[in-house]
């Protein structure tokens, strides 16, 4: 066996990397690699290349994905998430009609900032590295496109929103970008992939039951 695709629902608080490392072990293969990053706080599908088919990483790259997102607002965090420290917490002004109209804003080729808690390179550094050091950051806005955004559920002071979105997309930035335009702050709560191109997360193996898979196995 060559390589293999191995759609994966990665758990929550296992980082990509720790997939990864798990079923290189597991599986025994020298070179495996994965095809889209996804915050320890979020679950859902992750597509693991094994052999060969790490070559093929920038094809899944740039395939759509789709996201369910909960955004808690009324608090800002340091990660725009509820993984980092508290920045704000504020009283949300809660108007249902309002909050679907700022969310379908978003759809369409936007401006989106990343979060200085994210993988991108500033001058060759990591910019969590440059944030987590207590330099000042603010990454540039650069464009993204939002292919479908929409309101799933609506619980005060929480929004359930579905999004589909182009390569470079952070869900984390919309959360935090919904809660400005509302007046009260926002951060993700939870995160979960639920496609990847044609892959679908209902079709994902979990990382216990791939290791049992003979035909998975590589070779060290």
């Amino acid at each position: 066996m060559n390589g293999i695709i191995l759609p994966v629902d990665k758990p929550a608080g296992w980082t990509s990397f720790d997939v990864v490392a798990k079923l290189r072990s597991g599986l025994r293969w020298r070179k495996v690699g994965h095809a889209g990053t996804l915050d320890p706080m979020a679950t859902g599908l992750l597509i693991v290349l094994f052999g060969e088919c790490t070559s093929s990483s920038d094809e899944f790259m740039d395939l759509g994905k789709q996201y369910r997102g909960v955004v808690k607002l009324g608090v800002t965090t340091s990660t725009d998430d509820l993984d980092g420290d508290i920045i704000s917490e504020r009283p949300v002004n809660w108007d249902e009609v309002l909050v679907r109209n700022i969310v379908s804003s978003f759809r369409g080729e936007i401006l989106q900032r990343p979060p200085a808690i994210s993988a991108i390179k500033v001058n060759g550094e990591r910019s969590y590295k440059i944030a987590r050091s207590g330099k000042e950051l603010s990454l540039e806005p650069r464009p993204v496109k939002i292919h479908e955004i929409t309101v799933v559920e609506l619980s005060c002071p929480f929004v359930t929103i579905e999004v589909t979105c182009g390569k470079g997309t952070y869900i984390r930035s919309i959360a935090r970008d919904i809660g400005e335009l509302l007046g009260c702050g926002g951060s993700l709560a939870k995160l979960r992939r639920t496609s990847i191109g044609d892959y679908q997360v209902e079709d994902a193996w979990r990382i216990e039951d791939a290791l049992r898979v003979p035909e998975f196995r590589g070779q060290r």
